[in-house]
């Protein structure tokens, strides 16, 4: 879809949204990285205690 260019003034009120959606950070993917890290290294830890120890491979 081929649209007109919009006027200065909403492209300047674009442009602020996108700064202020920009300003808050990336705290939501450090959030989401930070729980599947945490999953990976519950996993590790059970599969290690739960087989390797159980086993006597320690």
């Amino acid at each position: 879809m081929i649209e007109e260019p919009g006027t200065p003034a909403d492209d300047a009120a674009v442009q602020q949204r996108v700064e202020a959606i920009v300003a808050q950070g990336p705290g939501g993917a450090f959030a989401l990285a930070g729980v599947a890290t945490s999953i990976v290294l519950a996993i590790w830890f059970a599969f290690y205690f739960l087989v390797f120890v159980a086993r006597g491979g320690a």
